[in-house]
Formats: structure tokens, sequence, C-alpha cells
């Protein structure tokens, strides 16, 4: 990863979910198009939310008025904009869009992240396939996510992902060591007796001791993207060890993910009606 390829916390939900959402090796969605969209549309949403632009009120999102500027601010002006307040579930239905899709993917092209790679079919179709360029921003995100959901780490170490300039998956929990000052090479004091486990490690006592993870921001994005990939049903196919009731749990407040499944859900029934 170069110097101006972003890491996994400076990538936004619409990029970390659409990253995930990609075969890396031949840049096809693993997703069905109306389920990319939607999706995409309650990460712009979400992204929205955690830096401050919007917020729910009631049953209406409304814009704050407060934000820092971000990559999505024609979709903020729109909610701005509007005469009157929508749901959650409208918002996702104005915002989802093949145009929104292939923005984020040439986002992340730009950032080196993925490579365009243009086709034309019959000689007059034309589609553009994302295959991974730089592993290194995914690999982070897919510890992040796994650690979370508490389950060991597959692949590349955290040490791998640190080495390569991404921050190991266990910063969040262990914010606590933090307050102990920079690391050292001597090895840490011994915890007091009454403190003391057979099997006590200082992670393990930052995790017993450390901030809730939805009270951090990098925390709180992790447990977002992991909201969007429950919606679109992906989160069981990235991650089949993980525990889905632990899942649930820990997104069920998360009101951009609930629209996408709302949307997602009178989608399907449209498409049943169609059919019978």
């Amino acid at each position: 990863m170069n110097a101006e390829t972003p890491k996994a916390e400076e990538l936004s939900l619409p990029e970390a979910f659409l990253l995930l959402a990609t075969n890396d090796k031949d840049g096809e969605p693993e997703l069905p198009a109306y389920v990319l969209r939607t999706t995409l549309a309650g990460a712009i949403l979400a992204e929205l939310d955690l830096i401050g632009a919007i917020k729910l009120e009631g049953k209406h999102v409304r814009a704050t008025g407060t934000a820092p500027e971000s990559k999505f601010q024609h979709e903020l002006e729109l909610i701005r904009e509007k005469s009157r307040p929508h749901t959650p579930k409208r918002w996702v239905s104005i915002l989802e869009g093949r145009g929104e899709v292939h923005r984020v993917y040439e986002v992340m092209a730009s950032e080196g992240i993925v490579e365009p790679i243009g086709e034309k079919h019959l000689g007059l179709f034309k589609t553009t396939r994302y295959p991974e360029k730089d592993h290194t921003p995914e690999a982070a995100l897919l510890h992040e996510v796994q650690a979370t959901l508490g389950l060991k780490p597959s692949g590349a170490t955290p040490l791998d992902a640190t080495l390569a300039g991404a921050p190991p998956p266990e910063a969040d929990a262990a914010e606590a060591l933090a307050a102990a000052g920079p690391a050292s090479a001597e090895p840490p004091a011994a915890a007091p007796p009454e403190a003391a486990t057979p099997d006590a490690t200082p992670l393990s006592a930052a995790r017993a001791s450390a901030t809730p993870p939805s009270a951090t921001p990098r925390a709180a994005r992790t447990t977002a993207l992991i909201a969007l990939l429950q919606a679109a049903g992906l989160l069981g196919n990235l991650f089949p060890e993980a525990d889905q009731e632990r899942a649930i749990e820990l997104v069920k407040n998360h009101w951009p993910s609930r629209a996408v499944e709302d949307e997602l859900r009178l989608i399907r029934l449209g498409v049943d009606e169609a059919t019978i």
C-alpha cells in the first residue's frame, strides 16, 4: 500500500461495503444488482450519520447543519434541500441507483484500491469490472470485522496488517492500554494478585475494561459495516463462523441498515407478485 492509499479506517462506509461485496479477482459484485444498489444507498446514509451530518428524529431523517465536508456532499445537499423530511426507507429509495455504485467504484479506482477494466458485449454494451489492485485495505477491514464478531482473524496476522500500514484489529478493544503510555521492550508489570487469572494477558485485560465497541468512532464504523453486510445477506457468506445471534444483537439499533432491509423486502415482494 502506497502513501496515498487509504487505510481501512479512512475508507467511507460505501467504499468499505462495495469493496467487501466485490470479487477480488474478477471484479464482479457478489450480490444481485438491486441488492448492491439498495445497500449502497443505506451505506451513504450510514456514512452521513456517522460523521454527524444527518440524524434520525422520530421517523424522519434530518440534516444537522454541523457536518464536515464529505465524499457525499451531493447526497447531503439533497437531504438539506428537501421541503419536507423523509423516512430512512424513502431516502434509500431516492439514493439507490447504478450511478452511485459506479461513482464509488471510480473513487476507489482513483485511490489505487481497484482497477477498472472496461468490456464491450456484442460490440455495443460496455460494462466495467473492478478487480482488486491493492488488497491491504480489504485485509484490514476483514480483520476489524472478525475482531468485532469475536472471530480469530484468518490469513495475514494483525502484525502483518500493522507492517503494511493498517492498524491491528485489536486497536479499538485495547484503547484502555493507551493510557499506559508508549510501548516499550520491557515486559508489562505483573497484575495485582487479586486481579490475576491463570490465562490473563494484557490484551484480555484491556478487552475486559475497554470502552464498549459502539462507544468509539472507529468501532462504530465497523459495527455499521457489519449491519450493512447483514442487511445485504452477505455477512454469513463472508464470515460463516460468525455467531448470527451476536451479530443481530450488535446491529439491531442501526437505522440505516433497517431501512435497507425494509426497501429490499418491498422490492422482493414486488418481484414475487410480478411472477405470479
